[in-house]
């Protein structure tokens, strides 16, 4: 399993970056190779990414969310193994520090060589510095999600 951490500075308020990050399905917009994001519950989403011509679809599940302060997920089902989680910590009145810190194990031949090639953390990279330019150039967010879900069993 690869881990890939990556932190963008955004020139947001707080609330703003991380009422972005809980829009999901915005996703696609930022997220090189990312079809498709829908939200099932408060809790699971399912993807389409399609990368380097392979699609995967998979399942994700948010295992603890604090608003203003982090998301943890996981893989449920499918394609693709991974476990993540993003940060955001206050900068100062208009600027958020945003870090992100995923588990990848990649899964078939196309992805083990992207990831000892250094693909898949360009790639995430990337995804973080898209997120800023997306967040930043809008200048406010698409909405937000305010809910709480606390770790607990599996």
């Amino acid at each position: 399993m690869s881990t890939v951490k990556e932190t963008v500075e955004v020139e947001v308020p707080l609330h703003t970056a991380y009422n972005q990050w809980t829009q999901f399905e915005e996703f696609p917009r930022f997220m090189e190779g990312v079809e498709e994001v829908r939200q099932l519950d408060d809790r699971h989403n399912h993807w389409t990414t399609k990368i380097g011509g392979v699609r995967r679809e998979f399942d994700t599940e948010i295992v603890d969310q604090l608003p203003d302060e982090r998301i943890t997920w996981r893989t449920t089902s499918g394609d693709t193994q991974q476990r993540g989680s993003v940060r955001f910590q206050r900068v100062d009145d208009t600027h958020t520090r945003v870090e992100l810190v995923m588990d990848v194990e990649p899964s078939g031949v196309a992805e083990k060589a992207a990831d000892m090639t250094g693909v898949i953390d360009r790639r995430i990279k990337g995804d973080m510095r898209r997120f800023k330019d997306y967040v930043e150039q809008r200048g406010g967010e698409t909405g937000g999600w305010r809910g709480r879900i606390k770790p607990g069993p599996s």
